[in-house]
């Protein structure tokens, strides 16, 4: 299954991608290719932000949240959002 799942950016998520630094980048990788293998390792948030997934991890010893919606029927994996929990949802409500 993981290797038909289509993986896409958002602007905002590949604009933050963009200034990591290589090691970071490394990191980041690596958690997606956990996304692609199991999707479901996120935890689905509820209210306003139901149709996120955040996937939280380690970068250089900071916890990073990854925002992500998964489409089962389509096998869309839609990288959403990336930063520290300081206004990470603050900013994932705004339109």
């Amino acid at each position: 299954m993981a290797d038909s799942i289509r993986v896409f950016q958002t602007p905002t998520f590949r604009k933050t991608a963009k200034k990591l630094k290589p090691n970071q980048k490394e990191e980041l990788d690596a958690a997606v290719q956990r996304l692609i293998h199991d999707p479901s390792i996120g935890e689905q948030k509820k209210g306003a932000l139901s149709c996120l997934r955040e996937y939280k991890f380690k970068m250089n010893k900071q916890l990073m949240l990854l925002g992500y919606s998964f489409d089962d029927a389509e096998l869309t994996l839609e990288l959403l959002a990336l930063g520290s929990h300081e206004n990470f949802y603050r900013d994932m409500k705004r339109p």
